[in-house]
């Protein structure tokens, strides 16, 4: 049983240093390729729509494949009951992955400042090559939180040093912003060069030192848990007589008809595409609502401020969710997300200190709630354990599924908002320097118009994706007691009680015909 490896302090540093190299990388990533591809390399309109197409199709799939790989092994219906929660096999292969991925994840990073090829096909490689990556570590990293902890507070905790390390690492925002310059990229390109081989090492260090700590606790031999391995670090099991693997089709059937990850999908969704839409855009709503007020060195400090705060203001979230649950905290911050738009569109565009306080709030508040939804997905986790009597957790496929869904939210948030900016606006942000208009008499009245446009699509879209959210995640009921029920269940698996007397106690709602389809496909797998 690996539920409480989170009491480690040596298992949290580690932990979080991966979050906090993960987050060096990938923050700058976020900020800048958009500028990058538009107004360094020159990229066409159509070459940037095919590119991010096809990116949103890669994006999406990679992630329910890669984590079908990682955890086809775990897809099974014990027969006798054994369960044990997550092996220490299955979390010391989580390890392995991102041992041998995270140098490679942060070289496809570098591959993306410099330019060698004509900018719509490094678009489409580069774009592809880190995202296939980034899904791997991501995958891998985030099932290590269900895997390693189960309780609410213990995934919070471990969480908490996860924001703690994510927070440090969006320092690398500060100093990006200083060396960042359109029309010389030498500095930027070897400031992203030391952030690489730094990330590298750090990856492979980290990993080290948390598959060192959990062997010690668990008194692991390095030659009995670690099989041959594939890509994707996918053990060749030697168990094949407790249980019968689940197929695609059936695993599929038993996620999308469940109501609570069908909720907690469409509301990530929606939190996905606003988080990277206020990454992606906010130089230039810094440039155009806020140039005339703001310096470059103020606008330095704030952009970096929206990526630091979130992190920090996470840890005080958690200790609500400890206390709260995480449903009725990330519900409040939808409904203040609500009132922060209405109140800004109120007020309007002509109030530069609101206006720079909603800016920075509004990405603050959106990045907040992304850092709780992992909470959300490791409690779904634990219902899909005890609900189909799972022979280990499928974290990282799981991750993946719900990623299947959301990820199309990254690649629609540049498209959608550079087509909403122009429809609004009349200007099209492949016609012009991106960011490099001057103000003059002559087009005065045109950059007014402009930053209006820019205004009403930022404040329109923080109201209507927080009304969406309203509605979607009410339907979510994995909460109270229910999720009290689950936690129990999952607790009483892993000290070896019968799943058989407990799945009823804890899922009484289950319905027959759901029941009757699952146990059909088992025979016919």
């Amino acid at each position: 049983m690996s539920g409480n490896h989170h009491n480690s302090t040596a298992v949290r540093l580690a932990y979080g240093s991966i979050a906090f190299f993960l987050t060096a990388l990938h923050n700058i990533f976020i900020i800048y390729y958009v500028d990058l591809f538009i107004t360094v390399y020159k990229i066409d309109q159509v070459s940037f729509w095919i590119g991010e197409t096809i990116f949103l199709i890669w994006n999406s799939l990679n992630d329910p494949l890669f984590g079908w790989i990682s955890d086809r092994k775990s897809l099974s219906s014990s027969s006798n009951g054994a369960n044990e929660g997550a092996s220490p096999e299955i979390v010391l292969k989580r390890v392995r992955t991102i041992r041998i991925y995270g140098p490679l994840f942060a070289i496809s990073f570098m591959s993306l400042w410099i330019r060698w090829a004509w900018p719509g096909l490094q678009f489409i490689l580069c774009l592809c090559l880190y995202d296939g990556f980034l899904t791997i570590i991501d995958l891998n990293f985030n099932a290590l939180l269900a895997d390693l902890a189960v309780s609410v507070s213990g995934r919070s905790y471990l969480n908490s040093y996860c924001s703690v390390f994510s927070g440090l690492g969006t320092t690398t925002v500060f100093l990006s912003y200083a060396v960042w310059n359109r029309t010389d990229l030498v500095k930027f390109q070897i400031f992203c060069g030391v952030l690489t081989i730094v990330s590298a090492f750090g990856f492979f260090i980290s990993a080290t030192i948390l598959s060192s700590e959990y062997r010690k606790m668990n008194k692991l031999n390095i030659q009995s848990v670690e099989p041959p391995t594939t890509a994707m670090g996918e053990g060749i099991s030697r168990d094949t007589s407790r249980s019968q693997n689940v197929g695609v089709r059936l695993f599929l059937s038993q996620v999308l008809i469940n109501k609570n990850f069908l909720s907690f999908s469409v509301m990530n969704l929606l939190q996905v595409f606003h988080c990277h839409f206020n990454s992606n855009f906010f130089p230039l709503f810094l440039h155009y609502l806020l140039g005339d007020y703001v310096s470059p060195i103020t606008a330095s400090i704030l952009l970096g401020v929206s990526f630091v705060v979130p992190h920090f203001s996470n840890i005080y979230l958690l200790s609500l969710c400890r206390r709260y649950g995480v449903y009725n905290i990330v519900q409040s911050l939808f409904y203040t997300k609500l009132i922060i738009g209405l109140i800004m569109l109120t007020f309007g565009s002509h109030w530069p200190r609101l206006l720079c306080l909603f800016i920075v709030s509004n990405r603050i508040f959106t990045e907040g709630i992304c850092k709780l939804l992992n909470l959300a997905i490791s409690d779904l986790i634990d219902e899909d354990y005890v609900q189909f009597n799972r022979k280990e957790p499928i974290s990282a496929l799981m991750f993946g599924v719900a990623a299947f869904i959301s990820k199309p939210g990254q690649t629609i948030a540049p498209l959608v908002g550079s087509w909403m900016i122009e429809s609004v606006t009349g200007k099209s942000l492949f016609k012009t320097d991106f960011g490099e208009i001057k103000i003059s008499n002559d087009n005065e009245m045109k950059i007014v118009d402009f930053r209006q446009g820019c205004f009403n699509v930022l404040v329109g879209i923080s109201i209507g994706c927080a009304i969406a959210q309203i509605v979607t995640w009410s339907f979510y009921e994995l909460r109270d007691q229910k999720l009290k029920d689950v936690k129990q269940a999952r607790r009483k698996i892993e000290l070896g009680e019968e799943q058989q007397k407990i799945y009823p106690a804890a899922y009484s709602t289950v319905d027959e015909t759901r029941q009757q389809m699952y146990n059909y496909d088992i025979k016919n797998v």
